[in-house]
């Protein structure tokens, strides 16, 4: 009998000290697609079941590129690429490739709220070839339809010097801004199911130097508190050679997505038009005729939406209201102008909403005012007014423009046509107006000052009258 107990407490002694290995293991695991490393979020972890490489389906819809389709109820998911089609179902070995059906070595399996598929099967059934180092766990992809790659030359190395720089990246008012330094750069853009998302590639970009936090493996997050129809913002570097940035907009909650896009100077703009469930309209008054002009002042950003951040760390939102409310008391002085505000105080109306607004007022003039920025050119100044296409709206950014650039003093940076939704989908004269750069010190310290916004408040009011002929 002491012998049964010696003999068990021993087991038990070396079960604590020696662990068994469990099925599934987490590593470092790197997978290279043509000979690019992917670069996958920390939160992404290649797993080991049964001597299977398993992946998180994210990658394969994310950085293989595949169309998935994930069925809660069912607990199916479906893997599609052309006219291939895969069905898998979690804890099955069952799987249909087209109208077969075949086993698999390793089911699909939810590990840590992740839904985990074999990297093999998916691959090959894809069209790639799989081949696993186990000395330093690598799995290297390769297909015969390699995305095309523009030829380098004689010049077979990595030379970032040549490539465009992303310097900044900014989730606001359901906009995301990406500044760059270089070459202009021809966005990729895409959308993704199960969760929506939208994936914007950088071509021939890497980071530069990054307003925005970087982890060691070049990934990061922005942070979208307050936008309830965006759960994540992400953004990495997705290839090395040639590099490649890629920003993920992981969407909740959203019936319709359409987006529209545009390049201004050194910014890609992507505008998020999403319908969620969660849209308070901003409430309308039916106007009566009084024959008076209706203005409407746009203060832009407000509560959730910050704005851009000030080089000593304001928010563009104080500023863009405490001017909005100058221009607000000169013009309610005005008795040929019915003045309406999309907002005087620290509320956030969405884009839509402004434009609605104005909209159904029938307004005669609509203008909005911001602050610039350009936070890897701290020296980067100037006014500059936008307009969109209409010529009315390009005669009343003259005239004001004009005025605000002879009343600040700062440099001219011209007039400019800007695919902006506040001034696209309004129907009356729209402008936007960029009074400085508040990540320029002097400017910044310039236009937060009481002095300086009377200026600027002056001038605007002045061309509206000048443009309504008051």
């Amino acid at each position: 009998m002491k012998k049964i107990i010696v003999l068990m407490f021993l087991s038990l002694f070396f079960l604590f000290l020696f662990p068994i290995q469990g099925n599934a293991a987490a590593n470092t695991s790197k997978i290279f697609l043509n000979g690019e490393q992917l670069s996958l979020p920390n939160d992404v972890q290649v797993t080991i079941v049964n001597k299977n490489v398993m992946i998180p389906i994210r990658v394969v819809a994310e950085n293989l590129k595949f169309d998935v389709d994930w069925n809660q109820q069912a607990r199916q998911v479906k893997i599609q690429q052309n006219e291939k089609v895969i069905s898998l179902t979690v804890d099955q070995k069952q799987a249909m490739v087209a109208d077969k059906q075949v086993t698999l070595n390793t089911a699909p399996q939810i590990l840590n709220k992740t839904l985990v598929v074999p990297i093999r099967f998916v691959s090959e059934q894809m069209g790639l070839s799989v081949k696993w180092n186990n000395q330093e766990k690598i799995v290297y992809l390769t297909g015969s339809n390699n995305e095309p790659t523009e030829a380098s030359g004689d010049d077979s190395g990595s030379d970032t010097t040549s490539l465009t720089h992303v310097t900044d990246i900014v989730f606001a008012d359901n906009q995301l801004v990406v500044s760059m330094d270089g070459e202009q750069v021809q966005p990729v853009i895409s959308t993704l199911k199960n969760p929506d998302r939208l994936v914007v590639d950088l071509p021939g970009t890497v980071f530069g130097d990054l307003a925005q936090p970087l982890d060691q493996g070049l990934n990061g997050k922005l942070d979208v508190t307050g936008y309830p129809n965006v759960s994540e913002v992400r953004y990495s570097l997705f290839k090395r050679d040639p590099g490649q940035v890629r920003i993920v907009v992981e969407l909740n909650n959203v019936k319709d997505l359409q987006f529209d896009q545009n390049v201004i100077a050194d910014k890609l703009l992507i505008d998020l038009n999403v319908s969620g469930d969660s849209v308070t309209p901003v409430p309308v008054t039916p106007g009566i005729d009084t024959g008076r002009k209706v203005v409407v002042i746009d203060p832009g950003h407000g509560g959730s939406d910050p704005g851009t951040i000030s080089i000593t760390n304001k928010p563009e939102k104080e500023y863009v209201l405490a001017l909005g409310l100058k221009v607000q008391a000169l013009l309610l002085n005005e008795p040929d102008i019915e003045l309406v505000m999309t907002r005087d105080s620290d509320i956030y109306p969405t884009r839509s909403e402004r434009v609605q607004l104005a909209n159904e007022l029938n307004a005669d003039v609509f203008v909005s005012i911001h602050g610039n920025s350009a936070t890897s050119s701290p020296q980067a100044s100037g006014t500059e007014t936008f307009y969109y296409q209409r010529s009315s709206s390009k005669d009343l950014a003259n005239i004001i423009h004009e005025r605000l650039v002879k009343a600040l003093g700062f440099k001219d940076r011209r007039v400019k046509n800007g695919n902006l939704q506040v001034i696209r989908e309004t129907t009356m004269p729209a402008v936007l107006l960029e009074i400085g750069f508040l990540s320029n010190a002097a400017e910044e310290k310039a236009m937060s000052s009481e002095e300086v916004q009377a200026k600027a408040a002056q001038a605007i009011v002045d061309g509206i009258k000048e443009y309504l002929g008051i």
